[in-house]
């Protein structure tokens, strides 16, 4: 038999017709009643939600507070609220009333909470205060300038200072500088950062530092190895400790004396100790 023959006649062979199924309604339409429930419960649940929220959204009456209120007056508090608690229980912006207790002084954070069935509830809590900066400005533990004019500052507070913009910078290097004088019996009693980028740090001893521009951390390690230990018998005779040499430092006296201190171990080549009222502009 001839396969090549029957091959080409199959390939002329009609289709199969094919099979018609029966019209049938849509799925949408069949199920009417099924989604037809489905809407009424939707509808009645956002009703009932509506109607809910209508009926409790009534003016607020009482707003309680708490914190320690050192610093900030409950009457402050209540002043920031008023003018957002007029939308009613239900209405009313808990956030946008946060932010306005967090814009008075001394807040630095503000939770705000319904009370059933017509109060508010506002925790308060107060800035801490870490350091002063400048005249009466005040920074919080974040290095945050929160109070730029302050009517009250602790005197134990460290004064911090520098160009504008600097006070997150400063803060943040007087954090970790006076962590590791506190372990050597030593405490910061101000920090200043100049306009050049240089740092100089008072000790509550009343002896200056002097870091300059570069490589501060090493020369506040190696003041506190060795300078320190030079200068602790004698800190009420020192103006300053010059910490801006390679190889050494250089102490500034209130009256120099007649015979200088030898060079600190582990600091060969230190440069002659100078009097109060000398210094190397070399040192940066």
């Amino acid at each position: 038999m001839n396969l090549q023959w029957l091959t080409r006649r199959n390939r002329f062979k009609k289709p199969a017709p094919l099979k018609r199924t029966p019209w049938q309604w849509p799925g949408i339409v069949r199920n009417w009643r099924v989604y037809a429930r489905r809407a009424a419960v939707v509808c009645l649940s956002v009703g009932g939600l509506a109607g809910l929220t209508w009926a409790l959204d009534r003016p607020i009456r009482v707003i309680s507070m708490d914190g320690a209120f050192q610093r900030v007056s409950p009457g402050e508090v209540e002043k920031a609220v008023m003018p957002y608690a007029q939308a009613g229980f239900m209405s009313a912006d808990l956030d946008r009333i946060e932010r306005a207790v967090e814009s008075v002084p001394w807040v630095d954070h503000a939770r705000v909470q319904r009370s059933f069935p017509n109060g508010l509830h506002v925790t308060v809590v107060e800035e801490v205060a870490a350091a002063r900066w400048g005249e009466s400005g005040l920074l919080n533990t974040r290095g945050e300038l929160f109070v730029r004019s302050a009517t009250h500052v602790p005197a134990e507070l460290p004064r911090l200072s520098g160009p504008d913009g600097t006070e997150s910078q400063v803060a943040q290097r007087y954090l970790a500088t006076q962590g590791r004088m506190l372990e050597a019996g030593m405490r910061i009693a101000a920090l200043r950062l100049d306009e050049r980028g240089a740092w100089e740090m008072d000790l509550d001893s009343g002896v200056t530092v002097r870091l300059g521009r570069r490589d501060v951390d090493e020369r506040v390690d190696r003041f506190i190895h060795t300078a320190s230990q030079v200068i602790a018998h004698r800190v009420n005779d020192i103006t300053y400790v010059d910490m801006r040499y390679s190889n050494g430092f250089a102490i500034g006296w209130r009256n120099a004396p007649a015979t200088l201190p030898a060079a600190a171990p582990g600091a060969p080549s230190m440069p002659a100790a100078l009097p109060a009222s000398r210094s190397d502009a070399r040192a940066t």
